[in-house]
């Protein structure tokens, strides 16, 4: 008897337990992931740089916050920031909406975010979103991403991001029509998993109006740079 009572006590107190279901098979979680956070070795000053996102939420809802940008010469020069509701709506596969912001460059900007997430056939991380923003700015951004296990803590990650404008906004220096392209390969060894230095190659080129904005200002529209970084998760 006494035996009895002290399991149903320790079937009480465990983790995961609620009395309206017995043990909860959906519990709320929480995870950050620093994606990205490296120094990219330029011709003149070396830019530091993020890509980060988190989420709190369960199984099938979640709230993310996003956010990647650039810093050089002791500020801020890029930042975007998004918060985004998901929810899914296949296996690897989630629907998502909310707010983005451009903090950096001035003048900020604010879109509505609509998107799609999700692990594509032969293993492709997928990140695809509309953007509507005032005085009828749209855009629209493609993201892929794909894992090389070359052995257990060797990992080679490919990944490319295309981003297209509705309009040109020559105040942050956007034209219309397909803007910019940005590719990496980046090579990383993971010492835990939460915790893996990489090293890598970055390239970006700008197009189109994008482009002409950027000459104007004296600035590259091809890159390629090296980085040298850390990626860390929670």
């Amino acid at each position: 008897m006494r035996k009895g009572i002290l399991l149903f006590i320790l079937i009480l107190l465990s983790p995961g337990f609620s009395l309206a279901g017995g043990m909860n098979d959906d519990p709320l979680l929480t995870m950050l992931v620093i994606d990205q956070l490296e120094i990219r070795d330029t011709d003149g000053d070396n830019p530091l740089v993020w890509d980060a996102e988190g989420w709190i939420g369960k199984d099938l809802h979640k709230f993310w916050i996003k956010t990647d940008g650039e810093y050089i010469d002791n500020r801020v020069e890029e930042m975007e920031l998004q918060l985004l509701y998901r929810r899914a709506i296949a296996p690897f596969w989630d629907l998502q909406f909310g707010w983005r912001r451009d903090i950096r460059p001035d003048p900020d900007r604010d879109w509505a975010a609509f998107g799609i997430k999700g692990l594509a056939p032969y293993f492709f991380d997928i990140d695809a979103a509309l953007f509507l923003g005032s005085a009828g700015r749209t855009a629209a951004r493609l993201q892929a991403e794909y894992e090389v296990m070359l052995t257990q803590k060797l990992i080679l990650t490919p990944e490319i991001e295309l981003n297209l404008h509705g309009k040109n906004d020559p105040d942050t220096g956007v034209g219309s029509g397909f803007s910019d392209i940005e590719a990496g390969l980046r090579l990383r060894y993971e010492i835990r998993r939460e915790f893996a230095p990489y090293i890598g190659v970055n390239w970006t080129r700008l197009y189109g109006n994008t482009a002409d904005y950027a000459r104007e200002e004296g600035e590259d529209t091809d890159d390629v740079q090296l980085v040298f970084g850390v990626r860390i998760w929670f």
